[in-house]
């Protein structure tokens, strides 16, 4: 499998202070990474700097597969504004397709039906013209991982996509993810804190603290003094 992305030497910054000192992984295509660690140790930053949102100080992120940053659907962890955007689902999932036409507003065919398909897939059709404000915690998500889906057919980058939600909940929106991890071969990047789920859908495991505390299999992971202290196996 081809690599889709390589990251070599990271080194980030917040506020003139290192967060990230030398993190090095890489992922392959159709592939599934789960990021952890304890809080503060820069996880969101990383996807910030995959994600192109904040500058690297030191290092260096490859992509491959043809992958740009223009071509990486992002989720971020949702503000309580956010939570209040006054559109309806059909136009948050539109709002993240970042290709085709645009003129005064108006969307491409590919766009809407990009959207559309986006929409089906994540099985929201029955509340596409509702005020995304009105919705469940667990339906915000899944709309705004519809919109994340508009931006790529390589790589999702979730960031503690099942934070706040109840356990049936959770397990479904992972099921979601899963299936297009598996069907569509979507590479997926997820930090989480739910370590239990990251050990149970990804197929690497890159915990940080101040560096790289360990990155390799899901399975080399539960045989680590690491993994068995944090995943309880």
């Amino acid at each position: 499998m081809e690599k889709i992305v390589e990251v070599k030497n990271l080194t980030m910054s917040y506020e003139r202070v290192d967060v990230l000192r030398d993190v090095s992984f890489s992922l392959n295509e159709g592939e599934w990474l789960s990021i952890v660690g304890e809080n503060g140790s820069g996880k969101t930053t990383l996807l910030k700097g995959i994600a192109g949102l904040l500058p690297i100080k030191g290092g260096s992120i490859d992509f491959g597969c043809g992958l740009t940053r223009k071509k990486i659907g992002y989720l971020p962890q949702q503000t309580a504004v956010q939570r209040d955007f006054p559109a309806c689902v059909h136009e948050v999932v539109l709002s993240g397709c970042t290709g085709g036409a645009k003129l005064l507003g108006m969307r491409s065919r590919s766009d809407k039906k990009r959207a559309h398909d986006a929409i089906h897939e994540l099985g929201i059709e029955h509340i596409h013209h509702r005020p995304y404000c009105d919705l469940s915690g667990g339906q915000q998500q899944r709309v705004l991982l519809a919109r994340a889906l508009c931006a790529t057919e390589k790589l999702l980058i979730l960031d503690e996509p099942v934070t706040g939600l109840d356990p049936l909940v959770s397990a479904e929106l992972y099921e979601s993810i899963a299936k297009l991890n598996r069907e569509r071969k979507v590479a997926v990047i997820m930090v989480s804190h739910d370590i239990a789920g990251a050990v149970k859908y990804s197929d690497k495991i890159l915990h940080i603290g101040r560096g790289v505390e360990f990155f390799g299999t899901t399975e080399e992971y539960l045989a680590s003094d690491l993994g068995k202290r944090f995943a309880g196996k």
